[in-house]
């Protein structure tokens, strides 16, 4: 893969993220956002922020710089909060992939933590967009367990879409 495969992959990741946002997510009552649930990281509210601040401690890692504090839960419906939030987050790393050059895939710029040394920029972009693909998926089985329709985000629908 070379920067403008990974730069396509990105904009997969991103559709499919505001897709879930706007599909379902801005849809769904605020109970059914906050509900606690016994599964991986529990209410679909916190589903989301995890997904978020996974993209960017990984880009802030890449990049060099101390990620952003994690949005800390607030009582009542936040989300407007939340997608300002990842809005922003979506910003920085469309910068970053912006300036991606096929040379730097195969640099390894983490410094810390330690167990991160090792990895090639490639490896970090890969794990971030199957990171997203996995919790938009846990996140979609939610919901459909709430009842609210939810769709495919297989990539090859982008794919057919950005041809």
């Amino acid at each position: 893969m070379n920067a403008d495969a990974f730069r396509h992959l990105y904009g997969y990741h991103f559709a499919e993220n505001r897709a879930l946002w706007d599909r379902c997510i801005a849809q769904i009552s605020s109970e059914q956002f906050t509900q606690p649930v016994d599964y991986s990281r529990g209410s679909i509210r916190d589903q989301i922020v995890h997904l978020i601040d996974v993209d960017a401690v990984w880009f802030s890692e890449l990049i060099g710089v101390e990620p952003p504090e994690a949005l800390a839960p607030l009582p009542g419906d936040d989300r407007e909060r939340i997608r300002a939030h990842w809005d922003g987050i979506e910003h920085e790393m469309r910068a970053y992939l912006s300036a991606l050059s096929d040379a730097m895939l195969f640099t390894q710029p983490i410094q810390e933590p330690e167990e991160d040394r090792a990895l090639y920029v490639w490896q970090v972009l890969l794990h971030v967009v199957n990171h997203g693909t996995d919790h938009r998926a846990q996140i979609l089985r939610l919901l459909y367990d709430q009842g609210v329709k939810t769709t495919a985000q297989d990539y090859i629908f982008y794919a057919y879409e950005t041809q």
